[in-house]
């Protein structure tokens, strides 16, 4: 099975444990061979368990559009929630939706679909008339087809970035390329272009990162076989990709306006966790008495850093890593165990030191270099789209004008020091990017020095085993 999954950069080597061995047993010449036996003590390490596309990576391929006509209730509400929102007539229009049965939602495709429609349903419903008035309760109509539906998935029942951003795409001419111009939206919220832009640059970053997502099983199987050509050259490929994801991220001041997204956009991707605005949380009628509490969306919800991190044994400091390890509950759990997995294999950086190859040594340290730069990036992008319009807000608010003619006057207060998923949000990007710092590699190492032109020293099997046995946990 290993052989035919089409597994084709390992190596065989005899004196490695954790290698495949291939073993061919022939009866005498002058009967019929056995077949061949294969004994793998540890499989090559797949994406394929993990639901991770080989053209898409965590992005839902081909999403559905509609849903059985049962649903139809759902559509017509989620397909025009920014018009009933600006009417003030969203909650009504909720209340009198019947309650309709999860059972006909078979497939994962209409389930994230059905999750997609339910949470913008629901994001509109909190946050129709601002911070000053939101609700406490979610109606039971909304409600309890929305925790069945987030139950099956293992989802949240909030808008995550599996949603907005995974599973809400189409393409206008399915033939047609995967970019700005060819792609829209499935349902959307208030924000115009803005929130088009803005979820779909996110979806481009999704997508520049697939090279690298496709790498990271040639970086753990080479790790483990010893092999550092193949390390290196797929530790190259992340490298290339993390530089395409800065490149996408850029497309951002393109396509969406600050003003819009802090003023507008950002309080519907908010929740009811650590929000002054909602601080009991939301109770989800005919699930539970009690109010509960969930985040709202964050880039930290994609997947992308996480499996990055913990294949370069990244480590964050205590409170930026709980948050982030919290985050990982609002992925699809494959992809969560996909994370949780790759920080279980043997550290690569440990690897690299030992190999102590100047070729290796280069590429690892490049993707820390590319990976530092595109939190780099991303922190220039947070400081246009949230720290300077919160800025101006509060301005406007220090000189007592609240003119519903400045955009970002309308902005909540209780974001302007956070993030929508609850972080205090620039202090906890620095300290993520510095802790990336922490795991670079000097390319005048000793083992470097140890071993001219990069070429591994002789007798370091037993310290490969070793290094092999350390793992990159968070």
């Amino acid at each position: 099975d290993s052989l035919r999954s089409g597994w084709t950069h390992f190596a065989y080597l005899p004196d490695h444990s954790n290698c495949l061995t291939i073993t061919a047993h022939i009866r005498d010449p002058l009967s019929a061979p056995m077949a061949t036996i294969i004994t793998d003590s540890q499989k090559p390490f797949s994406l394929d368990p993990y639901h991770v596309s080989e053209e898409f990576g965590f992005i839902l391929p081909a999403p559905l559009t509609e849903l059985l006509p049962y649903y139809q209730p759902w559509m017509d509400i989620a397909q025009h929630v920014t018009e009933l929102i600006y009417s003030h007539t969203l909650r009504s229009h909720i209340l009198k939706m019947p309650l309709l049965n999860t059972q006909f939602l078979e497939s994962h495709r209409e389930l994230r679909l059905a999750h997609l429609a339910l949470s913008v349903m629901t994001m509109g419903y909190v946050w129709q008339e601002g911070e000053h008035d939101t609700v406490k309760m979610l109606p039971r109509n909304l409600a309890i087809p929305y925790w069945k539906v987030s139950q099956r998935l293992g989802l949240p029942p909030i808008l995550t970035h599996a949603d907005a951003v995974l599973a809400n795409w189409k393409k206008r001419d399915p033939h047609g390329l995967f970019d700005m111009e060819n792609l829209e939206l499935l349902v959307t919220l208030p924000g115009g272009d803005s929130v088009r832009g803005f979820f779909m640059v996110t979806l481009l970053v999704e997508l520049a990162a697939v090279p690298a997502i496709k790498s990271i099983p040639l970086v753990i199987n080479g790790v483990q076989c010893g092999d550092a050509e193949t390390v290196t050259r797929a530790l190259e490929e992340i490298s290339q990709a993390m530089e395409g994801m800065t490149d996408a991220l850029k497309l951002m001041h393109a396509y969406v306006e600050p003003e819009v997204f802090y003023g507008i956009i950002r309080i519907y991707l908010s929740g009811w966790k650590d929000n002054s605005s909602m601080p009991a949380g939301l109770v989800y009628e005919g699930i539970q008495a009690e109010p509960m509490e969930y985040s709202g969306g964050s880039a930290a919800q994609s997947s992308l850093l996480h499996c990055f991190d913990e294949l370069l044994g990244v480590k964050h400091e205590e409170k930026s890593g709980a948050f982030l390890t919290r985050m990982r509950n609002y992925m699809p759990p494959s992809h969560k165990h996909l994370i949780q997995d790759i920080s279980l294999q043997p550290s690569l950086r440990g690897f690299v030191q030992q190999q102590a190859s100047e070729l290796l040594t280069k590429a690892f340290q490049l993707c820390v270099t590319k990976l530092m730069a595109l939190r780099s990036y991303h922190i220039n992008v947070v400081s246009r789209f949230i720290t300077v319009p919160a800025a101006r807000a509060r301005q406007l608010r220090s000189q007592g004008n609240s003119s519903q003619e400045e955009t970002v006057s309308r902005a909540p207060t209780a974001l302007e020091e956070t993030g929508t998923g609850g972080s205090g949000i620039m202090s906890f990007l620095k300290t993520v990017r510095d802790r990336t710092r922490d795991v670079s590699l000097p390319l005048d190492n000793k083992a470097l020095q140890m071993s001219p032109n990069g070429a591994q020293p002789q007798n370091t099997h037993h310290a490969t085993q070793q290094t092999h046995l350390q793992s990159n946990t968070l």
